[in-house]
């Protein structure tokens, strides 16, 4: 009798990473005060002091390490009426090769009335291989004010690598006063340097950002973010939001160009001290 190959034994299932974070702050004899901090498994928030801050900077930080197929992150965070509070991650952020599925990162952001958040992560690294799905949820009250940025590097050119096959899936959706106001997907996914190369996608460019700013006077910022740009981006202001996608050769470049641009959209407030260790 002729056998066939024995099958190949079950893969043992691999420990996964769950982190989840929350924070909220409220305004208090015109200062940003802390209301509730809660932390989770591999998500951490630190609370820097930094005597620049306009309100409250919180640091996000996974601890571990990265994620890979089946991690699971949670942010979430809420300014009450009239405050302020800026967000951002200890590093970048570094997504590598899945044995199987795709990492999830899901933030969620609530603004009180004329409250304010800045969320400002620092890039994220996709590494050959990777996945990743990364969803970004706001709920605006009258006269809130948000800044978002999602910045991805596709390898690091400076060790030569290169993003032959990748998953990525950005989703924004942002709501004020429970009307949709902006909803944005971008999707990588398969052969992610051939679909990068083509003019349509990113013309071989290997960094990309997508900026918003929702405000009632946003557009007063387009033409100066406009010549920050220059040939690196595109900008639309339309109904109370400021729109921009950035481009660049590598993350040098792209940070380059991002850091006048967040400069013109917080009215020169500096970012947080993070993003220059």
């Amino acid at each position: 009798m002729i056998q066939g190959p024995a099958s190949l034994p079950d893969l043992p299932a691999l420990q996964r990473a769950r982190g989840y974070g929350r924070i909220a702050v409220h305004a208090e004899d015109g200062r940003t005060c802390l209301s509730r901090l809660y932390q989770e498994g591999c998500g951490k928030i630190r609370l820097p002091r930094d005597a620049r801050a306009e309100g409250l900077e919180g640091v996000l930080i996974n601890s571990s390490g990265g994620l890979t197929g089946g991690d699971r992150m949670e942010w979430a965070a809420e300014a009450g009426p009239g405050a302020q509070l800026t967000l951002t991650t200890q590093a970048c952020e570094k997504v590598y090769r899945a044995r199987d599925g795709q990492a999830e990162v899901r933030t969620t952001l609530t603004l009180g009335e004329d409250a304010r958040i800045d969320w400002l992560p620092q890039e994220t690294i996709l590494f050959d291989g990777g996945g990743l799905s990364r969803r970004l949820e706001a709920d605006l009250a009258p006269g809130a004010r948000l800044l978002a940025l999602e910045a991805v590097v596709l390898g690091r050119t400076a060790m030569a690598e290169t993003v032959r096959a990748g998953r990525l899936g950005d989703r924004w959706r942002v709501r004020c006063e429970g009307r949709l106001v902006f909803a944005d997907d971008l999707r990588l996914d398969g052969p992610v340097a051939d679909i990068g190369a083509k003019a349509p996608v990113l013309a071989g460019a290997r960094a990309f950002a997508s900026l918003l700013l929702v405000d009632a006077d946003a557009g007063r910022f387009l033409e100066a973010l406009r010549a920050a740009l220059g040939p690196a981006g595109g900008a639309s202001a339309f109904d109370g939001k400021l729109f921009a996608r950035i481009t660049a050769p590598d993350g040098f470049d792209l940070r380059r160009a991002l850091l006048p641009a967040l400069a013109i959209l917080r009215d020169g407030a500096p970012l947080p001290r993070v993003w220059s260790a």
